[in-house]
């Protein structure tokens, strides 16, 4: 079903692009991996693509340029000749206390966790054949109240709504569904002391890894009867109240 076909992943160079970038390759798919400043990162997801069995290709680009969205989805039909499956995975999540908050921020930040992803959305709809497939990622900030991280959290839930949108919208040629990860992979400034605090304060009582996310793509990719879905991966933090 997945080998042979053209995925694009977005923000593929590191952390959870780059693990679900590599699954797919191990499923022999053609992955286009893209990066923006991460361009060493970006080489080594590729090298690991092909040490999995897949093959594909880098692709620079800014997606909070106005442009940026269409531009990569047309550098993927230019170097791919298809697009099957998109993974909008690059994002960027910044702690912005309430009162510090600047019409910058919060305009770089929507840029490219909200926009972008529709408007790659959009673009690669309209070049996708059939049983096309759109996974966005979120996190659990969609559902939780961060308040040292309002922006992200509600760019966050906009891919939510937007991920139910575009499902009823482009059925059913296209799936579209989300995954909002919990604790998979800690930002890269925690100490040991706060992860084993926030693996105590789970409910399954331990952190999560990427393939716990790899492992939701691959059945949203797979489930063909699915559309329109969040899967929260959280260890269950969300009902630990």
């Amino acid at each position: 079903m997945l080998a042979g076909r053209v995925a694009l992943v977005t923000g593929g160079g590191r952390r959870i692009g780059r693990a679900l970038a590599v699954a797919l390759a191990r499923e022999k798919m053609r992955v286009a991996i893209h990066f923006h400043s991460s361009a060493k990162e970006a080489a080594l997801t590729g090298s690991m693509v092909q040490d999995a069995g897949g093959s594909g290709c880098t692709l620079k680009c800014d997606l909070t340029e106005a442009a940026g969205p269409a531009e990569l989805v047309a550098a993927v039909m230019s170097e791919m000749g298809a697009l099957d499956v998109v993974i909008n995975s690059a994002a960027v999540m910044e702690r912005t206390p309430v009162g510090d908050v600047s019409v910058n921020d919060w305009d770089a930040m929507f840029a490219l966790n909200l926009r972008a992803p529709f408007f790659i959305s959009q673009a690669a709809a309209k070049v996708m054949g059939g049983e096309g497939a759109i996974v966005n990622i979120a996190d659990l900030a969609a559902f939780e109240t961060w308040p040292a991280y309002i922006p992200h959290a509600i760019s966050k839930a906009g891919v939510v709504k937007m991920t139910e949108s575009l499902a009823r919208a482009l059925a059913p040629r296209i799936r579209v569904n989300c995954i909002a990860p919990g604790a998979v992979l800690l930002p890269e400034d925690w100490d040991e002391d706060t992860a084993r605090r926030f693996a105590s304060t789970t409910p399954l009582e331990r952190l999560g890894d990427p393939s716990d996310v790899v492992t939701a793509m691959l059945y949203l990719l797979r489930a063909d009867y699915v559309t329109g879905e969040t899967i929260v991966v959280d260890g269950g933090r969300r009902i630990r109240k």
